[in-house]
């Protein structure tokens, strides 16, 4: 056996993290909806629009200004956190979910990664996912909005940390779903209502009171209303408020999704 045969079959020293496994892992999440961009990207672009179209057209009129601003100004920024966090949702949930019902989750269980490698990989992935459509969605949306960038770290951070927490809620949908009915009801009684009632297309201070008080209990609309801070400068809550709430969210979210994948619940037979 020659020295190069030697070295190809000598154990590989990874160090306390698995760099090449993650970035596998990663590279791979981003190459799966990047194959279907029509699609994963395409769609998402088109349904956002058609639903600023549809709110111009039925409230546009009655509703001309909204805290101070243009209604298209203060919905604008709305659609687009919707867009990306259901998206970062869609990735990480349909990637766990369709490898366990064709069987080959296999796949990514039998590789040397760790569990927060694996939940890294996956969020990230979806992360990714998630910034992409919202940056092409603000990009189309700009063609007949007025989108304009008051605090660029207010985008980037609740941007980053709502594609985030989304993507996490879909690991752990998608390690806890034995089929694409769970991620059904995952989606349909818990991402879009929270994401309906969180101010996304009115402000929370045209609730009445108890509305008011409740929404505050909603993380989505800590997201929702930081995300709209950073185009506008105008928000319905408290910016810091939001900044601890959604890194607390995602703290809990990621011990919850490392858990889940250590001890292998409903992952390994």
């Amino acid at each position: 056996m020659n020295e190069s045969e030697q070295r190809a079959l000598a154990p590989r020293y990874m160090g306390a993290v698995n760099w090449l496994g993650l970035w596998t892992l990663y590279a791979k999440e981003v190459r799966r909806f990047l194959n279907v961009h029509l699609q994963t990207i395409g769609a998402p672009v088109v349904t956002s629009l058609l639903f600023l179209a549809v709110f111009l057209l039925a409230l546009g009129r009655a509703v001309e200004m909204v805290n101070g601003i243009p209604f298209a100004t203060f919905l604008a920024p709305g659609l687009i956190m919707m867009t990306m966090v259901q998206n970062a949702f869609a990735n990480s949930s349909s990637s766990i979910t369709i490898a366990k019902v064709q069987g080959n989750i296999v796949d990514v269980l039998m590789p040397p990664l760790s569990a927060g490698e694996m939940v890294a990989g996956f969020a990230f992935g979806a992360v990714t996912r998630g910034m992409i459509v919202g940056l092409v969605t603000a990009i189309f949306m700009s063609f007949f909005v007025d989108v304009q960038i008051h605090n660029i770290w207010a985008i980037l951070y609740f941007g980053i940390s709502a594609s985030l927490m989304l993507s996490l809620l879909g690991i752990a949908g998608g390690v806890w779903a034995e089929k694409f009915d769970h991620i059904a009801v995952v989606t349909n009684f818990v991402v879009t209502p929270l994401s309906f009632l969180s101010g996304t297309f009115y402000s929370a201070e045209s609730l009445p009171e108890a509305g008011q008080v409740l929404v505050h209990f909603n993380p989505f609309f800590y997201m929702i209303d930081g995300f709209r801070y950073g185009f506008t400068g105008i928000s319905d809550g408290t910016i810091m408020t939001g900044v601890v709430v959604l890194a607390l969210v995602n703290a809990a979210l990621w011990l919850l999704c490392y858990r889940m994948i250590k001890t292998g619940y409903k992952l390994k037979a």
